[in-house]
């Protein structure tokens, strides 16, 4: 672990540094898009469910109903957001969350803290490495598959954790963010909510 952790923090800052001249254009392309407010902050539980804030590129704006609820994701997507998504890009200020030790280059994707609690015990696995930009489940699907083959791929990777391992992840990644695979559940712009494993058998 200490040198996934080592390879972690030089990967991020390699990358920062390679995708600079990106990132500032998507800064600056989401300042005037979302009324100066490019990033996104967000609570997301880490290793052993620690907390930590999440930051990425903010690709939905803050629309809402008369009754003051933000409107569905669909209707929030921007059109740069869209094409932000759609290339990945928008997971590129996780590399600082790498360089904080927040986070890892390959994990299990990092979820909602309301989503602790309705883990089953084999589910919890999950929280027992960094989460990270990419992973197994990312590979296998992303979005498009259902929240147990997510969760199937996350335990599998914990149970199977290795630098070899890491690496195809970290290639396959390359592949589908070329193909634009898998961003969008079959019924959502992005993805539904994980209500639990209620009916699941």
């Amino acid at each position: 672990m200490v040198i996934k952790a080592f390879f972690d923090r030089v990967a991020a800052l390699l990358a920062l540094l390679l995708l600079s001249p990106i990132f500032i254009f998507v800064v600056i392309r989401l300042w005037f898009a979302n009324s100066g407010k490019p990033f996104f902050f967000q609570a997301r539980p880490g290793k052993n469910e620690k907390i930590f804030y999440v930051v990425k590129f903010k690709t939905m704006n803050d629309k809402k109903d008369v009754n003051g609820n933000l409107l569905p994701d669909a209707d929030r997507l921007t059109p740069i957001g869209s094409f932000i998504r759609r290339t990945s890009l928008d997971e590129i200020p996780q590399l600082i969350n790498v360089l904080k030790g927040d986070m890892s280059i390959v994990g299990p994707r990092p979820l909602l803290v309301e989503y602790l609690p309705r883990y089953s015990e084999v589910q919890k696995l999950r929280h027992a490495v960094k989460p990270g930009i990419t992973g197994w489940a990312q590979t296998n699907g992303r979005n498009a598959i259902s929240w147990k083959q997510k969760f199937e791929y996350d335990v599998w990777y914990v149970k199977h954790i290795n630098f070899l391992l890491d690496l195809q992840i970290i290639f396959r990644t390359i592949a589908k963010v070329f193909k634009s695979e898998g961003i969008s559940s079959a019924t959502s712009a992005t993805m539904e909510k994980f209500m639990g494993n209620e009916g699941e058998e």
